[in-house]
């Protein structure tokens, strides 16, 4: 048994699936089905129930996968630490980005950082931000955007955007000409929300239910803009950060700030502290940090840019 067998069943145990595995790894799905059915022989074990197109651990894959991802990613650790004394300035980054962020922040900075370090890939993986965190805190991915607040006992975390979810309403609603609206006023509305695997999902019905009412959702979506178009079209009523606001069309929706209570949207750079990152996803890190403190010099707390293996 060697290395490759191992990254291999590894990713198709956090995956569930021989398919989904192979696509992650860049190789066919027979190469991956070979090589862990090479590994049951050795070990005269089944490591896998096959149910259909997904997989499950059997109980010595799970005796197995314990002890695999320790020298997966220990073996990983020594590889990346071999090349940063080579000075190799090449690698492949995954980063996980929810689409609202991606779109709002990201695009410059990806380019900047592709004409720096032609040589370094970048794999962008779409995903609600639970997701995200989730990947990040599983070594699916290396960097994610998340949504505050997360467990810092295991996530390194850059906080980059602090806002404020506004109200968005159709043009001609009831509470259209109002400065402020308190969130108890929508106790009887109609909610257009993001997906469940977006942390604004949960964060808002949340809210609702400490204002005292469960919010009457009529549909969920993982695009704002299509969010947008269905308050515009008197659909419901959606709560959204203060950046995407900027960008409606004020001629169809009107945006009033929420209160009582005020629902913030804070946007943090996470990356796993128990995790050795290659000098690719280091120097993103740094990058990104530089960039963005660019771009909001007065909106960005203070914090030394440190070492991010610390």
């Amino acid at each position: 048994m060697d290395i490759r067998q191992l990254e291999y069943f590894v990713q198709a145990a956090r995956m569930k699936s021989f398919t989904r595995a192979a696509e992650s790894l860049y190789i066919t799905q027979p190469t991956i089905s070979k090589m862990i059915r090479n590994m049951e022989v050795e070990l005269e074990a089944d490591l896998f129930y096959r149910e259909g197109k997904s997989v499950r651990l059997t109980d010595a894959g799970e005796i197995l996968f314990t002890k695999a991802q320790n020298i997966v990613e220990s073996f990983a650790s020594l590889s990346s630490e071999l090349d940063n004394l080579r000075n190799l300035e090449q690698g492949h980054i995954r980063i996980g980005l929810p689409p609202m962020v991606g779109a709002s922040f990201f695009p410059s900075v990806i380019g900047q950082f592709h004409k720096r370090y032609p040589q370094v890939t970048i794999r962008l993986h779409e995903d609600g931000a639970k997701k995200v965190e989730e990947d990040v805190e599983t070594g699916l991915l290396d960097i994610g955007m998340v949504v505050l607040p997360v467990d810092t006992a295991k996530l390194h975390c850059f906080t980059f955007v602090e806002e404020k979810l506004n109200l968005i309403l159709p043009m001609g609603h009831r509470l259209a000409e109002a400065e402020l609206v308190p969130l108890s006023e929508l106790a009887e509305e109609e909610f257009v929300l993001f997906r469940e695997d977006f942390t604004l999902h949960d964060r808002i019905i949340t809210e609702c239910v400490k204002a005292g009412f469960q919010p009457k959702v009529i549909y969920e979506s993982s695009q704002w803009d299509l969010i947008s178009k269905m308050v515009a079209a008197g659909m419901g009523i959606a709560l959204l950060p203060e950046t995407i606001c900027r960008d409606m069309d004020r001629s169809r929706l009107v945006v009033i700030p929420l209160t009582e209570p005020v629902i913030p949207w804070q946007i943090a750079m996470a990356w796993r502290r128990d995790r050795y990152l290659s000098f690719a996803a280091r120097e993103w890190i740094s990058f990104a940090k530089r960039l963005l403190r660019e771009q909001y010099p007065n909106e960005l707390p203070y914090e030394p840019i440190e070492h991010p293996n610390k």
